[in-house]
């Protein structure tokens, strides 16, 4: 039976289109359309881990609420997928293979945990768009089991984003945070993007490696922290100092404001210490996920823990 013939598994009849050779490509061209951002959507059954702590006032713990669904959630692209993959912390429903992937898989001997299904690239394409690069790997999966605010590791550093909603940003911070060995992002459970789809593609596996601790409140968050230790570090070119000068301890956060708005007032007045980083070119501000990755530079050197 001829791939044309063969019926979707995903419910529909099998074709081909723009994404016949989607699963041959390793590399693809960053994501631009909003066609893409269809597996992070309610309408896909949400699936972004939901996090409370005991008194149900922060932290994070596997389970559901926030309003963001029961669904599961949607991984894709050869790096996600097979980093979920390799994740015996993440419980995998169903992997989506095409012919290609699933040779790919077997090359490298790469454990899949579930039977794949066979599907034609074109089925994944109706699924997340047609501008999404999935590489031929789609995968259903619940949400990480969760870690508590007041379990945040006290020797290193953490990321507090502060309303930060495009799917992308967060997904390359999530990226450079595994790269530099951050602890965990702590994020809001309002005005943040779903831990899937875009997301866990803009972050390449990190999902995987990185722990997301999403609070109702990031003022009351930012006060425990502060209580538990921890130096917080607002970021804005306002700051009193350049954080290359500040003095600098474990546990580090160094908390992220919004796109275009950054911090809040109360976030701002919540941290304790309000830096900025200074550039030597015209332009004086950075994209929220560049800002990042230097932060996080200049954080884990001056804390010795580059090497």
């Amino acid at each position: 039976m001829s791939d044309r013939d063969r019926t979707s598994r995903f419910g529909g009849p099998k074709g081909g289109g723009r994404g016949k050779d989607r699963d041959r490509n390793p590399h693809g061209k960053p994501h631009q359309g909003r066609s893409e951002g269809r597996p992070e959507g309610r309408s896909q059954g949400g699936g972004r881990p939901s996090w409370r702590d005991r008194d149900g006032k922060g932290g994070r713990g596997h389970g559901k609420g926030h309003g963001k669904g029961e669904g599961p959630v949607i991984l894709y692209g050869w790096h996600p997928v097979t980093m979920a993959l390799a994740n015996p912390q993440r419980r995998i429903r169903k992997l989506f293979v095409t012919e290609n992937a699933e040779r790919r898989l077997a090359e490298e001997k790469i454990d899949t945990r579930v039977a794949p299904e066979l599907v034609h690239p074109g089925d994944i394409d109706r699924r997340l768009g047609p501008d999404a690069v999935h590489q031929g790997l789609l995968v259903e999966a619940d949400p990480l089991p969760g870690l508590h605010l007041d379990e945040l590791p006290q020797d290193g550093v953490v990321l507090v984003l502060d309303q930060i909603t495009d799917p992308h940003n967060v997904g390359a911070i999530l990226r450079s945070a595994a790269a530099f060995g951050a602890k965990a992002i702590i994020t809001t459970g309002r005005h943040s993007p779903e831990a899937t789809g875009v997301l866990a593609k803009s972050a390449s596996g990190a999902l995987e490696l990185v722990p997301i601790v999403e609070v109702p409140n990031l003022h009351r968050a930012l006060n425990e922290m502060n209580d538990a230790g921890f130096l917080t570090v607002g970021l804005d070119s306002e700051g009193q100092g350049d954080l290359a000068a500040v003095p600098l301890r474990a546990p580090l956060a160094l908390v992220l404001g919004a796109e275009g708005k950054g911090l809040r007032q109360l976030t701002r007045e919540t941290c304790a210490v309000v830096a900025r980083m200074d550039m030597p070119g015209a332009i004086k501000s950075l994209n929220v996920s560049n800002a990042a990755v230097l932060a996080l530079y200049i954080g884990t050197s001056r804390l010795g823990l580059m090497g």
